[in-house]
């Protein structure tokens, strides 16, 4: 059995020099959460599998990312770091991992170019060409209607999952899980998952929405959305074959810190590494 990763996410905004770490609810909301370097050294330190540094202003405000930010972070980090958030070309890509990154994940761009996954896949390496799908269910009464779509059945009733980008300020219409299929086809090496419909709200991830992409693609899927305490996070690992889970709420306001989410999810007999 492959391990499970845990994967504290860092929302970031750059309103001030060293950034500040933000979290919201269903991309909304937002309150001040701490410092990036610091919060990053902390989940480290206890025990971290990996860490997600979020710029979810860069795309809106057509900027580049955090280069500085991720410099500091890893002096003294030494987990796997991805990085998102205006990420637009390959260069951009070369850039975060000469700054010490590991990955670099694209949402907006990617959409706006599929082609950026195919040369940065090439130019890096599929490992760290990760594709960031932040997705909102959309329902229907009819199934049979809506040909061009991939409906799930859900305990709501039936749904496809639109795609948005610009840190989730603008809706493509285009469906989630032909989106992730495509983007596997094209080279991407991991998919970050987030439910705009559980961020934030610490009710339990989308099980529907996770395991509809989990199960169409062979690559890794982190589910992120929702993660409210260590028994939400077994679920979507015990309901779906995803690789990782992903929270940002329990860990920043010290509700559940990393080693007791692992100790809870060893104790359900899920192979961690603590």
């Amino acid at each position: 059995m492959l391990t499970k990763r845990i994967v504290p996410c860092l929302d970031c905004d750059l309103n001030v020099p060293e950034g500040r770490v933000v979290k919201g609810i269903e991309f909304k909301q937002i309150k001040y959460a701490g410092e990036p370097a610091e919060l990053a050294k902390k989940y480290y330190i206890d025990g971290a599998d990996e860490i997600v540094f979020l710029d979810i202003t860069a795309s809106h405000e057509r900027r580049g990312t955090m280069k500085h930010v991720i410099e500091k972070v890893t002096e003294e980090v030494f987990v796997p770091i991805c990085v998102g958030g205006g990420i637009r070309k390959v260069e951009d890509y070369v850039n975060m991992l000469n700054s010490g990154a590991d990955k670099c994940s694209t949402n907006t761009a990617a959409i706006h170019n599929p082609d950026l996954i195919n040369e940065a896949s090439e130019v890096v390496g599929s490992q760290a060409c990760v594709i960031g799908i932040d997705a909102k269910a959309r329902f229907v009464e009819n199934p049979k209607e809506h040909t061009d779509k991939n409906i799930v059945e859900t305990k709501d009733g039936y749904c496809w999952f639109d795609c948005s980008i610009y840190g989730g300020r603008e809706f493509t219409g285009i469906d989630a899980i032909s989106w992730a299929i495509e983007c596997q086809e094209r080279g991407a090496g991991e998919i970050l998952l987030t439910s705009m419909d559980r961020d934030g709200t610490k009710d339990g991830y989308d099980i529907a929405l996770t395991k509809a992409i989990n199960d169409a693609v062979d690559i890794p899927v982190i589910a992120s959305g929702g993660g409210g305490n260590p028994e939400d996070i077994y679920q979507v690992f015990k309901q779906t074959d995803v690789n990782a889970a992903l929270a940002a709420s329990i860990f920043h306001f010290n509700e559940y810190p990393v080693h007791v989410v692992k100790d809870y999810l060893k104790g359900k007999k899920l192979n961690v590494r603590i």
